[in-house]
Formats: structure tokens, C-alpha cells, sequence
């Protein structure tokens, strides 16, 4: 009976991380829609997005059917009740990105951004799509130290938020009005998104660790010292 309910942990963890791929091969693909204008592109991910809605459901699902009938505690416990919080942050994602094809969709057959704010946001949706992705990998793996590499990607991403505000402010810029709204509301889409990846990550350092590293510094190794017990305390076939 122990051994079914592994196998079903382990399930909802592949899931999780199939989850994470899809938020961010969505945000991949509205991020070519955004830059080129691409209306087919953007009508796949709207589409595509009931894929990750229905995978959330399942793995909620899931989860929820595990904790009825297994009453688990300790690790367990975590393990599930972190479940729920993180498919919402990743569903979440795949929303953002979802709006990011929306907007292009609504502008076409204009391009949403002018061309001097092509590679800024180019560059964010890169950094951005490679957080989540890297977050299904911290879930597959239990990696804590990967709380920190997000947290410092998120730095990235914050940095080029406020690069985009600093065009959009600069006196030799010329857009208009719904020019700025659109660029400060994809800015933030990107932004958020990317916080999704952190939040996820910090999770799986409270479900390793039991612990809640909200604030970490990648510069700052001591949070790490709960690493010597996670293998002992998080076998990975409870995963």
C-alpha cells in the first residue's frame, strides 16, 4: 500500500514538472507572436492554455484525492499541501503568457512594441522562459541551491523592467499613449511571470527543508545548511 502512494507521489511530481514545461514553452511561443506579430502563433498559445489548465486540474485533483485517502504526515504532508500552491503559481504562468498573445492578437496586424524595445524584451522573455523551466527541473531534482540561482535571475528580470520604463520616460521616445500601456503592461506580465518561477523554487526549499527561505541571497550559502539532512529527510522516490 506504501508503495502505491510513492508512485502516486511520484506522479504528481512528473507532473509538476510537465506542468513547468508547458507554462514555459507557452511563454516561448508568445514571446516569437509578441517580437514578429505572428497572429497564428498567438491563437495557438491562447488555445494551447486549456492544456495547462486541465493538467492543473488533474494534478489538484490528484493531490487532493492523496491527502483523503492517505492522511499522510511529515514530509508527505508538505509534499502535497506545496503541490497545490505551486500548480497555482505555474498555471498562473501560463496565464501571463496567454495575455502576452492576447495583446498581440488585439494589435494585429501592428506589432505591439516599437523596434527599440524589441531586444529588451527579448531578452526578458528569454530569461524569464528559462526560469520556469528551470523550476521543473528544482522540483525533479529537490535542488535548493536552485532557489537562489532564480532569485538572481529574477534580479535580471527586474533590471529590465525598469530598462523598459526608462525608454518609455526618455525624451527622445515618441509613442503614444496606448503605446506605453501596452509596453508597461507586458513588461509587468514578464515580470510577474518570472515570479511565479522564484515562488516555485522557494517551495521546494520549504518542502526539502521545512523551513521558508522568502529572502535568499544567492551571495549567502549559511540557508544552506539543511542541505546535509534533505536527502535522508526527502527520499526521491517520495517525490
Amino acid at each position: 500500500m506504501r508503495s502505491v502512494f510513492h508512485d502516486q507521489l511520484e506522479q504528481i511530481s512528473d507532473g509538476l514538472v510537465e506542468l513547468s514545461r508547458l507554462a514555459s514553452e507557452a511563454l516561448g511561443r508568445a514571446s516569437t507572436a509578441l517580437l514578429e506579430a505572428d497572429l497564428s502563433l498567438a491563437e495557438q498559445v491562447i488555445s494551447d492554455d486549456e492544456k495547462i489548465d486541465a493538467l492543473r486540474r488533474q494534478i489538484d485533483n490528484d493531490t487532493i484525492d492523496a491527502l483523503a485517502r492517505q492522511q499522510p504526515v511529515a514530509t508527505d504532508l508538505r509534499q502535497l499541501v506545496t503541490t497545490l500552491r505551486m500548480t497555482s503559481d505555474l498555471e498562473r504562468a501560463g496565464d501571463l503568457a496567454r495575455h502576452v498573445a492576447k495583446l498581440t492578437r488585439m494589435r494585429y496586424p501592428d506589432h505591439v512594441l516599437p523596434a527599440e524595445l524589441h531586444p529588451t524584451f527579448a531578452e526578458m522573455a528569454q530569461v524569464a522562459e528559462q526560469m520556469v523551466l528551470r523550476s521543473g527541473e528544482i522540483i525533479a531534482t529537490l535542488d535548493t541551491q536552485g532557489a537562489a540561482e532564480l532569485k538572481a535571475q529574477d534580479d535580471t528580470i527586474d533590471r529590465l523592467h525598469r530598462a523598459v520604463f526608462g525608454i518609455l520616460l526618455d525624451e527622445r521616445f515618441h509613442g503614444n499613449t496606448q503605446l506605453v500601456i501596452d509596453a508597461t503592461l507586458l513588461s509587468r506580465y514578464f515580470e510577474r511571470y518570472a515570479d511565479h518561477a522564484v515562488s516555485v523554487a522557494t517551495r521546494v526549499v520549504y518542502l526539502v527543508t521545512g523551513g521558508w527561505n522568502d529572502d535568499i541571497d544567492p551571495d549567502d550559502r549559511s540557508w544552506r545548511e539543511h542541505e546535509a539532512v534533505a536527502p535522508h529527510e526527502v527520499p526521491r522516490s517520495e517525490l
